[in-house]
C-alpha cells in the first residue's frame, strides 16, 4: 500500500486475499485512476455484501474507510474489527450528518473514503441514488472522485461455482461536481455511469431476475443517505 494502513486492516486483507484473488479470480482494471495519496472519494455499485472486501482487495495501495450500515456495530467483535479498519457507521434511511461529517474529516485529512450511492445491496433491484454520496462530494470538493464498478461479487455465494471478480476503477466521464449541481444530481449522475459498466444482478444461490424497485424509484421530499 502507498499509505500506512492499520494493522487490523492489513490483517483482514491478508485473510481475505486468497478468497478474493485466488478463488474469485480477481481482475483489476484502471488502477491508475486511483491516486496513491491525497483525498479520494470512491463511488461503487453494491450487488453483494462482499463488495467492500473485493474493492479493498483491488485497491491494495489505499486503505478505504467505507461507510457501512450502523447495525453491524451491534456485534461487539465485528464492531471492533470495523473500528480497527477505520470504517464509518451510517444509519440507513436517515439524514446521518455525523457519518457524513466523519467521512468529510477523513477526506480533508487526505484519506480515502468509499461509499455506495444506492445505500444498500441492490438484491436485483434498480435503486435510486441517495443524496448522501453527492453531499460528501460537495462538502469536500478537493477529493478526487473515482468510480469502482464491481462485477462477479454476487457469485461468491454460489458454491461450487467459482466467481470471476472484476473491479474497474475509472474517473467519471462527467467529472467532478458541476457548479449548481445538487447532492442528489451528483449521486445520480455517477451511479448511472457505474451501472452502465456494472448492470444490476441478483444475489443468492438461486438468483432471480433483476427488477425495478418502484418504492425506491418513487420521488421523495426527504433527504436520505
Amino acid at each position: 500500500m502507498g499509505e500506512r494502513a492499520s494493522w487490523v486492516y492489513r490483517g483482514v486483507m491478508v485473510l481475505t486475499w486468497p478468497l478474493v484473488r485466488w478463488w474469485g479470480r480477481l481482475m483489476v482494471e484502471g488502477i491508475e485512476a486511483l491516486p496513491r495519496s491525497g483525498p479520494v472519494l470512491i463511488f461503487a455499485n453494491h450487488d453483494s455484501a462482499w463488495d467492500p472486501l473485493v474493492i479493498a482487495g483491488a485497491a491494495r495501495h489505499r486503505q478505504i474507510c467505507a461507510l457501512a450500515k450502523a447495525t453491524l456495530w451491534r456485534h461487539r467483535a465485528i464492531g471492533w474489527v470495523l473500528d480497527g479498519m477505520g470504517q464509518i457507521p451510517i444509519r440507513r434511511g436517515e439524514h446521518d450528518a455525523l457519518a457524513i461529517s466523519t467521512a468529510a474529516d477523513v477526506l480533508t485529512a487526505g484519506g480515502c473514503v468509499g461509499i455506495f450511492p444506492e445505500g444498500t445491496v441492490s438484491r436485483g433491484r434498480t435503486l435510486r441514488a441517495r443524496s448522501g454520496a453527492g453531499r460528501l462530494a460537495l462538502d469536500v470538493p478537493t477529493a478526487t472522485i473515482v468510480c469502482a464498478a464491481v462485477t462477479g461479487s454476487a457469485d461468491i455465494v454460489r458454491w461450487p461455482t467459482r466467481p470471476r471478480l472484476r473491479v474497474h476503477f475509472f474517473r467519471p466521464a462527467g467529472g467532478q461536481p458541476h457548479p449548481g449541481e445538487n447532492a442528489h444530481d451528483v449521486s445520480a449522475r455517477i451511479l448511472a455511469e457505474l451501472r452502465a459498466d456494472a448492470p444490476v444482478v441478483a444475489t443468492g444461490r438461486h438468483p432471480g431476475v433483476g427488477r425495478s424497485d418502484s418504492r425506491a424509484a418513487a420521488p421523495s421530499s426527504r433527504s436520505e443517505e
